[in-house]
């Protein structure tokens, strides 16, 4: 059995009991390098659409919990305060979440990650599912709904970290922007796998929705720790070739990357200095431009379920299962948002202007959304979904494709640290926006559904101005081929990832 320590890491990590199992049905007494590839892309894809799935039952059961529901909602979200409340939990959660991200990329550093990546994911659906618990026990106290969040938002934080730093030991440089292409699509699967278990379960009672995707987090946590392989040294897999950068890093906040020194790849250099990183071009104008849009974008996750219940829709109001199904259509629309933007950014050698001129053609889809959305279920179908195009598909662009970037900006003559320190400037400023809008949105909207849309579309005006310089870099190097440095490195020099986060 293949082990291996370090003197950095506080742990000895040893080969996967399940991966042990496989091997005993093979012939050669081993998995071959693609085997195990295939394997930590399923095990890291669903882990994470687990983890976006149990933070969906929040919006689905927001209509059930409030005031202006038939059966009184649930106290003490059925007062007029309700709303405001809810948008108090969703802060607590994001708040602790982006917080979060830089204590797990400290432990991270010191903890086997497959043990660590098993505590998210059980302590997640632990959290989760005591939050429904409180339907049966007949919870009622503000306190104990704002205790679970705080502690879901804690392990949530543990997820992304870990299968980014996992998938990154497995896949090459090279090719990583394709692999990550059709890995990072898990988030908006997660949201739509979570939103019809939630909507599905919530007949049975809104506890319900909390424990269905609790017990497939915890179902999923214990296959983690049976059969994910962290890397090749601890299951003794030879690569197919010289491929050793594990450099990537991509998400919501990461701090320090974990591979440091695994794989000799620029960690044993000395971390940039955080105000450093600010100072590389382009870091500054898209870390404040992602605030307003993940602003943007997170208050659709959290609100849209909700939004849709309580507002008439062909003449008709929509029950809250009808209206979470519906929901999906959004992030539907992100997947494709996603594709197009790295697409297009690619073909145009332009990260800024792709991304711009998605936000900008945002803020017209909020508009006939919001006025013309009730006509009729058709109509709000389809602009929903392009809502969901143009929110998304900066905001997946951002997270993917421009962290990566500037995170390999020449001037850093391939510091690996660097890279880990810009991803965690531009996710963290993101991150502070994402938990902002859902907050606002709860006190807004008991004004007026009007304000909140007033405030979506000059939130996503504010994100396309942040990017006009780094337009005009960018339109000037396509005209007339400058070699000055813009935001998006060239093709020779930046990795080739195209879509969603």
């Amino acid at each position: 059995m293949a082990s291996w320590t370090s003197s950095q890491f506080l742990y000895e990590e040893t080969k996967p009991w399940g991966i042990q199992f496989l091997e005993r049905f093979k012939r050669s007494g081993r998995l071959s390098f693609k085997q195990y590839q295939a394997l930590v892309f399923l095990l890291t894809f669903v882990a994470y659409i687990a983890f976006h799935a149990a933070r969906k039952p929040n919006s689905i059961v927001k209509g059930t919990l409030s005031a202006s529901t038939i059966k009184g909602g649930w106290a003490p979200f059925d007062g007029p305060d309700g709303t405001a409340l809810l948008g108090q939990i969703d802060l607590a959660f994001l708040s602790v979440y982006a917080v979060g991200m830089f204590v797990a990329g400290h432990l991270g550093d010191r903890l086997d990650l497959r043990t660590f990546l098993t505590i998210g994911m059980i302590g997640t659906g632990l959290f989760t599912a005591l939050f429904g618990v409180a339907f049966w026990a007949d919870f009622h106290s503000f306190y104990y709904f704002l205790a679970v969040q705080v502690m879901a938002g804690w392990f949530q934080s543990i997820g992304w970290p870990c299968v980014v730093a996992v998938l990154g030991n497995w896949f090459d440089k090279k090719r990583r922007g394709m692999i990550m292409g059709v890995w990072s699509a898990h988030t908006s699967l997660g949201n739509i796998t979570g939103s019809l278990i939630a909507s599905g379960l919530l007949r049975y009672g809104w506890g319900w929705s909390f424990l269905g995707p609790s017990l497939l987090m915890t179902f999923l946590g214990i296959v983690v720790y049976l059969f994910l392989p962290v890397n090749p040294p601890t299951v003794e897999a030879e690569r197919d070739g010289t491929e050793i950068d594990s450099t990537m890093r991509l998400g919501d906040t990461i701090t320090e990357s974990f591979l440091e020194s695994r794989m000799s790849t620029g960690f044993d250099r000395k971390a940039i200095g955080f105000m450093a990183a600010w100072r590389i071009p382009g870091v500054a104008p898209f870390a404040f431009c992602l605030f307003f849009t993940k602003l943007v974008s997170y208050t659709f996750l959290y609100w849209l379920p909700f939004y849709v219940s309580h507002n008439m829709i062909g003449g008709e109001y929509l029950s809250e299962e009808t209206s979470g199904n519906l929901s999906t259509l959004f992030d539907v629309g992100g997947v494709v948002g996603g594709v197009l933007a790295g697409y297009i950014s690619d073909q145009l050698d332009g990260r800024a202007i792709t991304a711009a001129g998605f936000i900008y053609l945002a803020i017209p889809a909020l508009f006939l959304y919001r006025v013309f959305g009730h006509i009729s279920m058709t109509i709000n179908v389809i602009l929903m979904f392009t809502s969901g195009v143009f929110v998304n598909g900066p905001f997946a662009l951002i997270t993917t494709a421009v962290s990566a970037d500037l995170g390999t900006h020449k001037s850093l003559k391939g510091n690996a640290r660097a890279l880990a320190t810009v991803t965690a400037i531009i996710d963290g400023t993101g991150s502070v926006g994402a938990a902002i809008g859902p907050v606002l949105t709860g006190y807004i909207s008991a004004i007026s559904w009007d304000a909140v849309f007033y405030m979506l579309m000059t939130a996503a005006f504010i994100s396309g101005l942040l990017l006009t310089k780094l337009i005009i870099a960018e339109v000037k190097a396509i005209l007339f081929g400058s070699e000055d440095e813009v935001a998006s490195s060239s093709p020779a020099t930046r990795a080739p990832i195209d879509v969603l986060l």
